[in-house]
């Protein structure tokens, strides 16, 4: 479609994205950049690093952004792996309150397997759209609002909750929208994903010879079997969208000791904050009945923040959908079903954005060597650039329009609403 020369002009229907100069402008700059952006997510990829320790990924992304100088970058933000890069603000009245735009990226692998879920895009993704919302914006007169671009290394996802941790030191004070995306098997513009909590659990008993005088033992390890049993019975009776599952950590040091400690961790998932608290409740029964039965001594901590699920904004994932489809994204009507949790869903609560999930020309499950590789694979870059752009241009449509920007807003109170 030729783009029209001119102003920003906003789009009047959420539903049917119109191309301007600007966007259009936006769009090339990804593809000017695209050489850049698959070194800097093929870098991050060949040098994975697990979370809180993304030390090379922080600078990658540093450099990246410092290499243009209209960038204010602050290294080590707040994280000593997190950093923030601004620009702006453009546009607007004088005294007009400033709209900032927050993308956000992720970097952090997993122990083992590497970047089986995709962090090396998902950073990718988030500075290949703020590079193109600023190509559109920087040139422009006539924005309704002044404009800020801002995005956000967000370190540890997969482990330590960095993003918790970012909201807590009031990273996201100042942002006013968030968009990310996640490589997954199909292109989604939503999906909730759900809450997760984690339980630690530690039983002391007493050791003694297990042959000469288990008598005079403690068993800890019978306590860590039945608590597993407890909760493998207490499945039957669970909502069907609640799961629970977890392994014994540490079991004992040798066969013919009674062993005196033993230790497991447990994960907790609902879909709403509310169903959270009746789960805990119902495992913590369970761990304490195990103690009780084996006369062991038993400790229950939560030792990383709760991840929430995300809260839907329906007029986001509307644009987004019909900024993809215009760049030829296909949305299938009914999404996979996907359990899975992210720290995204605390910043949701927090700031209206959009989370969706991009395919990457693999049907490889995330968290497996195979997604790992296709990860680093060429022909993601495709599919990676094509989801930033629509990103962008969904940018774009909300920073235009104070119409939609409204509508957006309401949906986010709307949904947080719908959560008590």
């Amino acid at each position: 479609q030729e783009c029209t020369r001119g102003p920003i002009r906003p789009a009047p229907d959420v539903n049917r994205y119109q191309p301007t100069y600007a966007t259009c402008s936006g769009l090339r700059c990804i593809d000017a950049h695209k050489g850049e952006l698959h070194s800097l997510s093929r870098d991050i990829w060949s040098n994975p690093e697990v979370a809180g320790n993304e030390k090379h990924a922080h600078d990658r992304l540093v450099r990246f952004f410092s290499q243009d100088q209209t960038w204010t970058v602050q290294s080590h933000y707040k994280l000593p792996t997190a950093f923030r890069a601004s620009w702006g603000p453009v546009g607007g009245g004088v005294g007009d309150p400033v709209l900032n735009v927050g993308f956000l990226c992720e970097y952090d692998a997993l122990p083992g397997i590497g970047h089986a879920c995709g962090h090396n895009l998902i950073a990718e993704v988030g500075a290949a759209a703020a590079v193109g919302l600023k190509a559109a914006l920087e040139n422009q007169t006539e924005l309704p609002v002044p404009v800020k671009i801002t995005v956000l290394g967000t370190p540890a996802e997969e482990a330590l909750g960095g993003k918790i941790e970012l909201i807590n030191a009031g990273a996201f004070a100042d942002i006013d929208l968030v968009f990310m995306a996640h490589p997954a098997q199909q292109d989604a513009s939503f999906h909730p994903c759900i809450i997760i909590e984690e339980m630690l659990v530690k039983y002391y008993g007493k050791a003694s010879h297990a042959a000469a005088y288990p008598w005079e033992g403690v068993n800890a390890l019978d306590a860590a079997v039945l608590a597993y049993n407890n909760i493998s019975v207490l499945r039957q009776q669970l909502k069907p969208d609640w799961r629970i599952h977890g392994i014994i950590k540490h079991g004992g040091e040798k066969p013919n000791i009674i062993p005196a400690y033993t230790e497991l961790e447990f994960y907790l998932r609902v879909p709403l904050l509310k169903d959270l608290c009746d789960l805990k409740a119902k495992a913590e029964a369970c761990f304490r009945a195990a103690a009780g039965a084996t006369g062991c001594q038993v400790e229950i901590t939560f030792p990383t923040p709760t991840y929430y699920n995300i809260l839907p904004n329906a007029t986001l994932a509307s644009m987004y959908e019909s900024n993809g489809k215009a760049l030829g994204i296909h949305f299938p009507e009914q999404t996979a079903s996907f359990c899975g949790s992210t720290d995204f869903g605390n910043v949701s609560f927090i700031v209206p954005g959009i989370h969706p999930f991009f395919y990457i020309c693999t049907d490889a499950l995330n968290h497996t060597e195979e997604y790992t590789e296709a990860a680093g694979a060429e022909k993601a870059q495709l599919y990676t650039l094509r989801t930033a752009k629509a990103l962008s241009m969904t940018a774009v449509d909300v920073v235009c329009c104070p119409d939609l920007l409204k509508k957006v807003r309401d949906d986010f109170r709307l949904a947080k609403l719908k959560q008590k």
